[in-house]
């Protein structure tokens, strides 16, 4: 079940960021953002009805708080990264967000052993074949910049992860709660801050309700699986939602990949599961 519960995480989530990058290419970014942050906040309403907050869960709230901080990061850089380069390249990069939890488990005292060095080291050197052709200009994007964000995204959804995995201990619907308004406040303050009117209608807008629909399962079949299982178990499951993000842009949108590209995705995604199960 907790398996099972991750690899729909994984899913909800791939078909999210593949509906955020296209969209984000026609409709402006923030505004994707935040009306599907809007509904991603109103879909956690039932949930914390039908499981109410108990009396300790304050350590929730930090955590929460703090996920919402990684998610909101996480998904800007991703979308824009997505809409600007290429999908079957970018969403790889960003599954390197499993090295946060390890990088805090070594901080924490952990001796990381052959297994977690080998998978850490195949990852990054796919991620330097993936994007390598990037980097000199010859992809869709063309240049460093969408590897970078792509970069950036791994970092915040690293730390969503954790946050929320660890949030989720003391009590699962405070810690989606704390995450849903502080990332929506953290849109809500840019869209002030660029001062525009998010307008979306049609097809775009059911794309967007579809992504905060989405983006909420995804994160609470995560905090559900973390809370019931081992975390190593279910980081390696929710971590191949890239791998669908890049099915998707590849069947869609006809995205091509050199092969070297191609040896770079199947690394980076098997280092990461190696760094999963090792950790």
């Amino acid at each position: 079940m907790t398996a099972a519960l991750a690899l729909l995480a994984a899913l909800f989530l791939g078909v999210a960021d593949f509906l955020g990058g296209v969209l984000s290419r026609r409709v402006a970014q923030i505004t994707v953002l935040v009306l599907s942050q809007v509904v991603a906040t109103a879909a956690v309403v039932p949930r914390v009805l039908l499981e109410p907050i108990g009396p300790d869960a304050l350590p929730a709230y930090g955590w929460g708080a703090l996920s919402g901080v990684g998610a909101a990061v996480g998904v800007s850089a991703l979308y824009r990264a997505l809409a600007i380069g290429t999908m079957g390249v970018v969403a790889p990069i960003s599954a390197l967000g499993v090295l946060v939890p390890v990088a805090a488990g070594l901080v924490g005292g952990d001796a990381p052993g052959l297994l977690l060095v080998i998978g850490m080291i195949v990852a990054v050197v796919g991620s330097v074949c993936a994007s390598g052709p990037e980097l000199r200009g010859r992809g869709r994007g063309g240049g460093a910049k969408p590897v970078l964000l792509a970069l950036v995204a791994a970092v915040g959804f690293g730390t969503n992860n954790l946050a929320v995995a660890w949030g989720s201990a003391y009590d699962i619907s405070a810690t989606l709660l704390a995450n849903v308004l502080v990332t929506l406040g953290l849109y809500l303050v840019a869209l002030a801050v660029l001062r525009v009117v998010p307008k979306a209608r049609g097809r775009d807008l059911v794309g967007i309700v579809a992504i905060g629909l989405l983006g909420f399962v995804a994160n609470l079949c995560f905090a559900v699986a973390s809370d019931s299982g081992m975390l190593s178990v279910v980081a390696v499951c929710a971590s191949v939602f890239p791998a669908v993000t890049a099915v998707l842009g590849w069947w869609v949108l006809k995205e091509r990949l050199l092969r070297v590209q191609v040896l770079g995705v199947v690394l980076v995604l098997g280092g990461v599961a190696v760094v999963a199960v090792s950790h």
